[in-house]
Formats: structure tokens, sequence, C-alpha cells
């Protein structure tokens, strides 16, 4: 095996990625909102021949733009999706760019990691990324931030290259080029991070950077200057054909974003900083002394670290709070994770008494929750008096079928956990690969095996509703909360009128379904217009008079 990583390190990452992110791609529904909503947009790209602009009940989304979306529509048109001789799930097809994506990030900083320092700091910095819980997660879904992370992290490294020599502009376009890439997967956020990151570099940097301050700020105009044309190309196509008015609600919405806590994401300060602790296990206790590092020893290692702090810093201070906006640290993360694994291997000792405690409180605290969950479900009636919300104590209720091995998944963490610390050795270099292993194991084995059955009480009993109408000529909408499920699942077609709409009108041409939640208020559930059908795990199921 040793010898084949040697000889085919780059087949060797491609084959470990496609073993670990491919197999869990349709192993439950798409998740409401994102992943829902971006794969509905590539449905109705492809349902309305319109591949310039982003749609959402075929109505101008101006929120994202276009490119992860068209890789998804790519996706669906390669696998047949919607039609009668479809090679896979839907859900596989809208999750597979993201373990491409996945699988070229593990080769990507594989390969950065040999070019820049060695074979062995890019094999631990690519093992790292791979066994880390959140990176490990999102390659096997259709969120759009792993490869908006990919192509800001490219672009920064390119720049950091032309940094280091000023005389190879095409490192300066490469940047650009990455980061107008970036701003047509998820907007301007990509600029934003990219000049911080420059600008927070040059000021810590400024003697050398004074030296040759005309020529890197060149290239930095350069760069940004390719960036946006990207972007502004697409919005000004976009402007032609709605008018001006949707790049002012686009940024609007960004604006929105930075300064309230949009759609109930209003979290603490220390949000990400706890999430990227948790989420970024075991890695990230790894990586702990190395973020507090005054200088660095090389100029990589700097460009890594004042990443990491922009991104954390920025998105602690902004006000909508949801787990993947702190994402682009998972690479600057992992980067120094690996730098401690190779200082460990070569005989100095990373964990201290104080790290290896945090490091032993965190993953019980996770291998509890992971032993929870599945307890919970399978004994739902001696939970239920401790919960007061009446839409969770409706969804418990869900007929979610467990076998019963599912909870000695987290057992088995814990124990892993422990075993990785037991002795007189305490926790060693290959103990601790093996935790990393290991976990990457238990991690596939809880996506594969648990996350359906979380997804059976959230939502399934909707979906599973809005399926068993698709191809009917009737209306199925929802009323009272926000949903993207059944414009998907039901594959809801050009021209339907919406839910309020449908359910005031006094008749309808043909059936009308609606679907709300039990805490629903009561101007809906209590409609004149409207007949209950059926409740069910927390729903509530109306027909149009």
């Amino acid at each position: 095996m040793t010898l084949y990583v040697k000889r085919y390190p780059y087949l060797f990452w491609v084959f470990l990625g496609g073993l670990v992110f491919l197999p869990n791609l349709g192993v439950s529904h798409l998740f409401d909102w994102d992943e829902i909503n971006f794969a509905e947009s590539a449905r109705e790209m492809l349902v309305s021949q319109d591949f310039l602009s982003v749609q959402i009940n075929f109505l101008p989304f101006w929120e994202k733009p276009p490119l992860f979306i068209w890789l998804q529509a790519l996706s669906f048109m390669f696998f047949g999706t919607f039609t009668e001789h479809a090679w896979t799930s839907m859900e596989f097809a809208a999750r597979f760019p993201n373990a491409i994506v996945g699988i070229s990030t593990l080769l990507l900083i594989f390969n950065i990691g040999k070019k820049c320092f060695s074979d062995t700091l890019g094999h631990l910095w690519a093992f790292s990324y791979l066994a880390a819980i959140t990176p490990h997660i999102y390659a096997s879904s259709g969120i759009i931030d792993p490869l908006f992370n990919l192509f800001i992290f490219l672009g920064i490294y390119y720049f950091a290259e032309f940094y280091a020599d000023s005389s190879r502009i095409k490192n300066a376009i490469l940047s650009g080029v990455m980061i107008g890439l970036g701003m047509l997967t998820k907007g301007p956020v990509a600029l934003l991070l990219w000049g911080l990151t420059l600008l927070v570099f040059g000021l810590i940097h400024r003697k050398e950077v004074l030296l040759r301050f005309a020529t890197l700020f060149k290239g930095a105009i350069l760069s940004a200057a390719l960036a946006c044309l990207f972007f502004v190309t697409w919005y000004g196509l976009i402007a032609l054909k709605f008018g001006t008015g949707i790049i002012q609600d686009f940024f609007a919405y960004q604006i929105r974003l930075l300064t309230t806590g949009d759609a109930g994401h209003g979290q603490p300060f220390y949000y990400h900083a706890l999430v990227l602790l948790l989420g970024c296990f075991p890695i990230s206790i790894l990586a702990l002394n190395r973020l507090w590092v005054k200088k660095e020893s090389t100029a990589f290692a700097s460009w890594m670290k004042v990443l990491f702090w922009v991104v954390l810093i920025l998105f602690s201070l902004v006000k909508t709070k949801i787990v993947h906006y702190s994402s682009m640290c998972w690479l600057p993360l992992t980067f120094f994770s690996a730098q401690v694994l190779v200082g460990w291997y070569e005989g100095n000792v990373p964990l201290t008494r104080l790290k290896t405690i945090i490091f032993v409180i965190v993953g019980l605290l996770l291998g509890l929750i992971f032993t929870l969950v599945p307890m919970i479900g399978e004994n739902p009636s001696t939970f239920l008096p401790y919960i007061q919300d009446g839409f969770v104590r409706g969804n418990l209720q869900s007929a979610v079928v467990w076998n019963g091995f599912e909870k000695w998944i987290g057992v088995f963490w814990s124990a892993m956990i422990i075993y990785s610390v037991w002795g007189k050795k305490g926790l060693s270099f290959k103990k601790f690969l093996l935790c990393m292993a290991l976990g990457t194991c238990i991690i596939f084995a809880y996506a594969r095996y648990v996350v359906p059955k979380i997804e059976g009480y959230t939502q399934a009993t909707p979906i599973d509703f809005y399926i068993a109408k698709s191809g009917q000529k009737v209306y199925v909408e929802t009323v009272g909360f926000k949903s993207f499920a059944h414009l998907l699942y039901f594959q809801k077609q050009q021209g339907s009128p919406t839910g309020e709409e449908l359910m005031n009108r006094s008749s309808v041409d043909r059936p009308a379904f609606f679907v709300m939640k039990s805490d629903a208020e009561d101007r809906f559930k209590y409609h004149p217009n409207l007949i209950l059908i059926n409740e069910q795990n927390g729903f509530l199921f109306y027909k149009h008079k």
C-alpha cells in the first residue's frame, strides 16, 4: 500500500476521495432549504431552457449567481435525472458536483503541500481535510460552499505565488480568474475575503511589501479587475434581461445578511469558533497552538493564518451565522494540522496535557451526541415529556425504523477516543492517525445510517406526499412556512399559482393540496376554503373545497 501511495499519489487520493464521498450521495432526500433550493434552480433551468438566469418557483432568484447551479444542471443532464432512463437518483445527481469538488480539493492541497513543503505534508494535509467532520460531510452535500471555498483558496494561493515571484504575472491573472469564478459561485464575498486577506497580509509584512509596493499593487489591481469582469459581465446580462432593480435587490440581500440575523440565524459572537472546534474535530485540536504563533517561518503559512483569522473574525461579526459561513477556515485549519503532524512525525510532541484534555472532552462530547440521537429516535416516548415544541413533538412520532445498531456508532467513537489516550505513553502519533482514520469511517457510517433517519423525522413526511402527487394534474403548495421541497419533489410546473393566492380563490380548476406545520397560524389552519384531510408527524394536509 505504501509503495502504491508513493508511485501513484494522485490516483490514491482520487480513489480514497471517491470511496469516502460518493457512496452517501443518494442515501437521503435533499435537505430544505439550501440543498433543495439549488437543485430546484437547476431543474428550472432545464425546464425553462433559460441557462442565463437563476430562478426559483420560475421567478428571478437574485440571491445566488449561477456557476454551481450550472454544474448541477449538467449533472442532471448527464445522469438523465428527469427522464425515464435516469442512471441514478436525483439526490445523487444533485450532490455529485460536490463530490468531484471534494476529490479535486484533496488533489490540489496534496499537490500544493508537496510543491511548497514535502510529500509528507501534502499527504497529511489531504488526510486532515478528509478526516475532519464537516469537510467530509459537505463534500457529500448539495451546498455551494465547498466550490466557493476552493476558488477563494486558489485565488489567494496564486496571489501568494505572485508575491513570492512578481515576475510571473500569470499568477496574478490566475488569482483574478479564481476569484472571478468564486464571485460567479456565491457573489462578491469572494472578492471581499480575498481583498481583506491581501490587506491584512500587507499590513503585517509592510516592510517587505513596501519594497515592491508598485508591482504588488498593480498585480492586485489586475487580479481584482479580472475578478470583477466575470461578475459584472453576468450581472450586466441579467440587468439587460430583468432591469437594474435585480442588482439593487442582490446587494440589499448581501447587506441584510451582514447586518441582521436573517432567517432566524442570529447566533452569539463565538458561534463559528465553536463550530470549527467541534466540526473540524480531531484536527482542530492539533491546529490550536499553531493559530496563535506570532511569526511564521514561511510566507505560505502566514498567508494561511491571515486567511483563517480574516474569515473567522469577519463571520463572527456578521449577524447572520450559519455553519458553512466559516467553512473557508477548513483549508488553513487542515494545513496547520498537517504541519503539527509533520512535526510530530519528526519527533516533536505537539499535544500538551491541556490539549490532550480538550481532545478527550470534545471527543467524548461528540460521542455522547452521536449516541443520544439514535437513542432518542428509538425511544421517543421517553423524551417527549421534556419537549415543549408541538411541531418537534409531532416530528418525533414519525414511523422511522431503527435497527438498533445505530447508537453503537457513537459508543464506538467514544471508545476510540478513550483508547487513543489509554496507557502510560498516552496519545501517540500512530494512535492519532488511527483515530483520524477510524473517525472518517465512523462519520461515513453515521452519514449513511443515521442522517437518513433524522431526515425521516424532519421532512420525509411532506416530501413523500409531494412525490406521491408528482405527475398528477393537481396543485401542491406550502402555506405558513418557507420551503422549496414541494417545488422540487412535486416538480411544480411554470405558471402555477402560489400557496396563499391559490388558497384564497373561491374555486380552482384542479384539486389543490396545501401543507402546513402543526404550529401554523389559525388564519391558515381554519381558512374557510380548506378542508383538513390528514395530520401526520407535525404536518397538516389540507385540500381546497
